[in-house]
């Protein structure tokens, strides 16, 4: 037998100013002559410890050795160019992606100290490239705002890349130093004059450490242009001077066909808002922003209220997004729930009967950014996911309290919009709640015995459980069949179920199918949602190799997405990926589960074209066999059997290919980028035809095997 396959699959699958009392940030002059007189040496470059475990264990200093790994060696150069930015010394960032899987990164900031180290005796230029942890970051004097992995980014770089050449342009002077392996291969020295200043490191990653050296053009642009919103003002380009086999092997740079890309938003987030919401329908016109620097902690939030039923909040501390947002969340929600409460009870909007808004209420279509910089952060976790400062609450919640009732004073028409967005989500959650708690009396009082009809598993324990979400009562009779009925539960959905991304929680929870999926989830839905309920730990959608049965996968997607993202983030939701053909071959059968195994099994066996017949789902072929023209004698052809839907497979083929352990393929739903996830829902399932058909018209030639 086949060994099990689990392939992780991707969702990829979605971040105005009051002018009166909010104070400006005091702009910086990037005159970058005069910055090196601000006592930025090499007296300010800490060491904490070598570098001697890095290329043991790689996963710990980067993640992984994989492609998140790979880019991520772009990132932690990058991000010392961004600490420049951030400290006011740097405007402009140039990003070039070289032959032979060449990088190099350009600042044009101060330019890392050259002179010898007050107790090292070498080189700043040569610690900072290889020694862990020795950086600006973490004495006095070097920068009191940075993004960098711990410090450890660029001396990492070094030790995982077979080569590194580091360029400073610095006190009138070019220098260089070349580096094999981590280890420097001559002194720092001196190979030029210049008027100029700034950083260029360009590095090769080593082979023997990644599993592949090639990158994805696409994730660049947007991690990039994500940073260029974070840190306004500044100039970044990324150019692609790959070869043509190299661009050849990345899909992404035919999507995106230009080889390079300039990104500078005078506006910051407030522009990240704007481009977050280009396929939503505002509430507003104006974009609230404000801009603030208390106790050294620096605030920036922007925000805008959209017609669309789920919130995209995006968090940020010293550049870092945080997934799991943090003090600085806490604050801004407090805020935002007390100050549209207070308004709308001093505007009269709220009378004296009527209940506070909620914080679900106030959440509802609101896009909003919250970026702070702080000198010291403290995240929890390594992949920095919460930010935990509890200094940082009371600022943000004062900073933007105050900003934003300027804002809504100042911008009564847009007030109007906010406060009116809120009280319908309010007068829907109470419609919610009264459907939430029919759904719950009737799935309690009726035992489960749902209109879906559930057949359960025998199994109580959640985490060997399984829940097959199948389509048509066809499948679902096959799969009821065929399972291992101690651990799989199947659950047949009729027809096409609700776009959830044009419904609100009301609607969701008067349809029958989505009720019944609730009720068999066991978790609850919206603000009553509970994890450790889970009844399954493996939830698998298994529909149809067909354009309907695309359909329903996707809008089962978007019901997760919007309303179940923690079973996607705990790796719960699966894509069962039945077989497309089978082959007979005397009385051996060999399943194919896509068009590319088919060419390869072609190739391997030698087998040409005229020699297959392919039937259709479940259609018999009455003769196997064909007269040679040549010889006279008779040749057996190949039977193939397409499979379009899973109710033409008997339970026993079902149980074999899609639902044994030891032999199924799954892929794993996992969200790689949040937002731009988001995004692709808003387009593909929203209520904006527009955006549709751009994409459709964008995207339709790199469609492969359409079946209409």
């Amino acid at each position: 037998m086949p060994k099990k396959r689990v392939q992780k699959g991707r969702v990829t699958a979605k971040k105005t100013q009051a002018k009166k009392k909010v104070q400006k940030k005091k702009p910086v002059s990037r005159k970058n002559t005069k910055k090196q007189k601000t006592g930025y040496s090499a007296k300010n470059i800490t060491v904490l410890e070598g570098l001697e475990a890095v290329r043991k264990r790689p996963g710990m200093y980067i993640g992984s050795t994989g492609p998140r790994g790979l880019h991520h060696m772009i990132w932690e150069v990058v991000d010392n160019a961004f600490d420049e930015a951030m400290a006011g010394h740097c405007d402009d960032i140039v990003i070039k992606l070289l032959p032979n899987s060449w990088v190099s990164v350009t600042d044009n900031g101060r330019g890392i100290p050259v002179d010898i180290h007050p107790t090292k005796k070498v080189s700043a230029l040569q610690l900072v490239m290889t020694q862990l942890h020795a950086g600006g970051k973490f004495g006095d004097g070097g920068y009191k705002v940075s993004g960098g992995l711990h410090g450890v980014g660029v001396s990492v770089v070094n030790a995982l890349s077979t080569e590194v050449k580091a360029i400073v342009h610095r006190d009138g002077k070019i220098w260089e130093q070349e580096y094999k392996l981590g280890k420097p291969l001559k002194k720092v020295k001196s190979v030029g004059k210049t008027k100029k200043s700034g950083t260029t490191i360009s590095f090769k990653p080593d082979p023997d450490i990644f599993e592949s050296l090639h990158y994805n053009w696409k994730t660049i642009i947007d991690h990039l242009r994500q940073q260029a919103y974070l840190t306004k003002g500044v100039k970044i380009t990324i150019i692609d001077e790959r070869s043509s086999e190299e661009k050849e092997k990345d899909e992404s740079a035919l999507k995106y066909a230009k080889n390079s890309y300039l990104f500078y938003f005078e506006g910051g987030i407030a522009s990240y808002v704007k481009h977050i919401n280009k396929n939503r329908e505002p509430k507003h016109e104006n974009i609230f922003y404000v801009e603030k620097t208390v106790d050294e902690v620096a605030v920036e939030i922007a925000l805008q209220y959209t017609s669309d039923y789920s919130e995209s909040m995006h968090a940020f501390a010293n550049n870092i997004i945080n997934p799991d947002g943090g003090m600085h969340i806490s604050g801004f929600r407090s805020a935002l729930t007390r100050t549209l409460n207070t308004y709308a009870r001093n505007k009269n909007i709220l009378k004296e009967k009527d209940n506070n808004l909620s914080g679900e209420d106030v959440r509802e279509g609101l896009t909003s950014i919250v970026s702070v910089k702080i000198p010291e952060p403290q995240f929890e976790g390594q992949t920095k996911s919460k930010l935990g400062n509890p200094e940082v609450k009371p600022i943000v919640e004062s900073v933007f309290a105050e900003a934003f009732m300027i804002f809504l004073e100042e911008h009564p028409k847009d007030a109007e919009g906010i406060i009116g967005k809120c009280i319908l989500a309010a007068k829907a959650r109470h419609a919610a709640r009264v459907a939430r708690e029919s759904v719950l009396r009737k799935g309690a009082l009726e035992g489960f015995t749902l209109p879906g009809k559930l057949a359960d598993c025998s199994s109580r324990d959640a985490s060997i459980s399984e829940l097959y979400i199948v389509e048509g009562d066809s499948a679902g009779g096959s799969a009821k069949q065929g399972r291992d009925r101690n651990t799989q539960a199947i659950l047949p959905l009729r027809g096409k179920v609700l776009n959830v991304e044009r419904a609100r929680l009301d609607k969701i929870l008067t349809n029958n199918e989505l009720k019944s999926l609730i009720i068999a989830l066991g978790t609850n839905i919206g603000e009553q949602f509970d994890i450790e309920k889970l009844r399954y730990h493996r939830i698998v959608i298994m529909t149809d190799a067909d354009v309907d049965g695309a359909h329903i996968r996707t809008l089962l997607l978007t019901l997760f997405f919007r309303y179940f993202p923690e079973l996607i983030n705990e790796g719960y939701l699966y894509i069962a990926q039945p077989p497309l053909y089978s082959i007979k071959k005397g009385k051996a059968i060999t399943w194919i589960y896509n068009d590319e195994e088919l060419e390869k099994y072609k190739k391997k066996h030698k087998i040409k074209d005229e020699e297959i017949d392919i039937k259709e789902d479940g259609e018999e072929s009455e003769d196997d066999s064909d007269e040679d023209t040549k010889t006279g004698k008779k040749k057996t052809k190949l039977n193939i059997q397409r499979y379009k839907g899973l109710g033409e497979m008997n339970p026993e083929q079902l149980w074999e290919t899609t639902m044994n352990p030891e032999n199924r393929v799954m892929k794993r739903v996992t969200i790689e980028d949040a937002e731009k996830a988001s995004e692709i829902f808003d387009i593909l399932m929203g209520s904006e035809v527009a955006p549709r058909k751009k994409f459709i018209q964008t995207n339709a030639k790199s469609v492969k095997n359409l079946d209409i």
